[in-house]
C-alpha cells in the first residue's frame, strides 16, 4: 500500500471549519431558534455553558473526525480504488467523501439517540444538516490542499 504524508496543517484549519460552520448555522436567523426550541436549550443553560472547555474540546473532537475524514479521501474504500493521487485531488472528491461519512455513519448514530431521546426528525435533520454541510468542507479542504 501507497504511504501518505498528512498534511498536519491542513487538518489543523480543517477542524477550525465546524465552529465557523456552526457559527453560521446555529445562528438565530438560520437554524438557532428552531435548534433550542427542539433541544430544550435555554438561554440560561447556554450562558452556564464553559467556553473554554465546550470550544476546545470541540476542535480535538473535530481534529479527530477531519483525521478520519483524510484517511477517507487518501486511502479510499478499498483495493482498486486509488486515492490521493490525481484525478481525485479536487475539492469536489473530498466533498463527497464527507457527505457520504455524514449519511452512513453520523446520520443512523445520531438519529438513534433522537429516537431513544424522544427528539423530534426536526432535530435530526437540523444537526444532521450540519454535520453534511461541514464533512463536506472538511473533506474538500483536506483532498484538495496538498
Amino acid at each position: 500500500m501507497e504511504e501518505f504524508d498528512v498534511n498536519w496543517i491542513a487538518l489543523i484549519v480543517a477542524a477550525i471549519i465546524p465552529l465557523v460552520t456552526g457559527f453560521t448555522w446555529y445562528h438565530p436567523k438560520v437554524f438557532g431558534t428552531a435548534w433550542m426550541k427542539e433541544s430544550g436549550m435555554t438561554e440560561e443553560k447556554a450562558k452556564s455553558m464553559n467556553p473554554g472547555k465546550t470550544y476546545g474540546l470541540a476542535v480535538v473532537f473535530a481534529f479527530i473526525a477531519g483525521f478520519f475524514l483524510w484517511a477517507q479521501v487518501m486511502v479510499g474504500g478499498g483495493p482498486g480504488e486509488p486515492h490521493g493521487v490525481e484525478p481525485y485531488m479536487t475539492f469536489k472528491h473530498g466533498a463527497f467523501h464527507g457527505i457520504l461519512v455524514a449519511i452512513t455513519v453520523v446520520l443512523p448514530v445520531f438519529a438513534t439517540n433522537a429516537l431513544f431521546e424522544m427528539k423530534s426528525a426536526k432535530y435530526v435533520l437540523i444537526n444532521v444538516g450540519y454535520w453534511v454541510l461541514t464533512f463536506a468542507l472538511m473533506g474538500g479542504l483536506l483532498n484538495a490542499w496538498v
